[in-house]
């Protein structure tokens, strides 16, 4: 991508029943740069939403669908999971989508190690199905908020290294709160953009970054909800600032409760720091 681009996770509030015709109106007048289409509950999409999304020239990724576990005890569970993922980077594919992200599993106590080799195994078969078909799009595990999930840093990095079209979604805010308040510091988000940069550097991962942001309250065992910005510790004009000096291109997306207006936030104090 050619620069850093803020989108809203999900339609703006403001789009009120208009629709993704409404959304990218809204998003327009406020000079931000696209959406993240939520998946939620499942893969669904009207066709004449998704006309309307793939004839927008806005930036879109797509958060697929809460009920994924790639290390889930039953297989029918790890196949619904897999089938999911595909059918989002399909989707993506189709409507001309920048990437695609999920919360990839649960440890449910098993060793990590292990958990680890068994989401590899079935990345594997997402990316070899999407190869076969054709399908270009960047899979995105996102960085999680809670111990009990798969998704620390490590894992995410690692995991990218095995595979082609696989990269970070660095949710910024999951990290603080997986960590009980560290992660909240220029030098911790320079650090982040180092390692990303050094260890998938063919991929130019900073040239093609998609990250999350929120305000976000935690406790002890890690994320509890999304808040807004000024409503929480969240150092988001330091992270701004590491986005600016490492000169990060892709896109950022707003998960705070009123998303089009942090997010315009966020696009505001970026846009004012100079370089």
């Amino acid at each position: 991508m050619d620069k850093l681009n803020f989108l809203t996770a999900g339609m703006p509030i403001r789009t009120g029943n208009k629709g993704y015709a409404g959304a990218f109106k809204v998003l327009e007048d406020m000079e931000l740069d696209g959406l993240e289409l939520e998946f939620v509950r499942g893969v669904r999409i009207s066709d004449i939403s998704r006309q309307t999304v793939k004839e927008s020239p806005m930036v879109k990724t797509i958060h697929a669908p809460f009920y994924i576990n790639l290390n889930a005890r039953e297989s029918e569970k790890i196949d619904a999971s897999i089938q999911r993922i595909i059918e989002t980077a399909e989707i993506a594919h189709d409507i001309g989508a920048f990437s695609i992200t999920y919360h990839a599993g649960f440890y449910l106590g098993m060793d990590k190690e292990k958990v680890y080799e068994t989401i590899k195994n079935q990345t594997k078969i997402i990316t070899d199905n999407l190869s076969n078909a054709g399908i270009k799009v960047w899979i995105r595990p996102e960085t999680t908020g809670k111990a009990t999930q798969w998704g620390d840093l490590d894992e995410i990095i690692n995991l990218s290294k095995e595979f082609e079209y696989v990269l970070p979604c660095v949710d910024f805010s999951h990290l603080h709160a997986r960590y009980n308040g560290i992660s909240n510091t220029y030098d911790e988000f320079a650090q982040i953009f180092e390692r990303i940069g050094n260890e998938l550097e063919e991929k130019k991962p900073l040239e093609n970054f998609h990250a999350h942001m929120a305000g976000i309250e935690y406790t002890a065992k890690g994320e509890k909800q999304h808040l807004n910005f000024e409503e929480s510790d969240f150092n988001y004009k330091e992270l701004l600032k590491a986005f600016k000096d490492f000169d990060v291109k892709g896109a950022i997306v707003c998960e705070s409760p009123n998303i089009e207006d942090d997010a315009k936030l966020l696009s505001t104090y970026y846009h004012g720091l100079t370089s």
